[in-house]
């Protein structure tokens, strides 16, 4: 069902866009009022107007109809996740060991420790007394 409203939507969009992109703007009734192109037009003088108008509107309406039956069935559907659910772990420590495979003959060796870097030693001058 939604799959099929999905198609109705898409199509019906570019159904829409279509037919009001066909219709002509507002001004060309000020350059047609000078006789621009009047007698030509496929249905008449006030054709266009009135039936695009009625294929816009129509068109507009299946498309709100649409837009909120995809609304309504989405909020009702049961959506799935891609992540599995995982039963509750202990958290992982931050200061286990990492664990080494032993291989034989060599003697596994002590991790180094990290300890903060201590500031170089500066010598410092003695201060002499400033002479004003």
């Amino acid at each position: 069902m939604t799959i099929l409203l999905v198609i109705i939507h898409v199509l019906v969009s570019i159904f829409l866009v279509g037919v009001v992109l066909l219709q002509s703007g507002k001004g060309a009734e000020i350059g047609a009022s000078f006789g621009a192109a009047s007698s030509q037009t496929i249905f008449g003088s006030r054709g266009p107007g009135s039936f695009l108008g009625k294929l816009t509107t129509i068109a507009a309406i299946i498309f709100i109809l649409t837009s909120f039956s995809l609304a309504f069935f989405g909020k009702r559907k049961v959506s799935s996740s891609v992540i599995p659910s995982t039963p509750d772990m202990p958290p992982i420590s931050t200061t286990a060991k990492p664990v080494v495979p032993a291989v034989p003959g060599v003697q596994p060796v002590a991790p180094v420790q990290k300890t903060a870097p201590s500031a170089p030693a500066v010598p410092v001058a003695p201060s002499a007394p400033v002479k004003k």
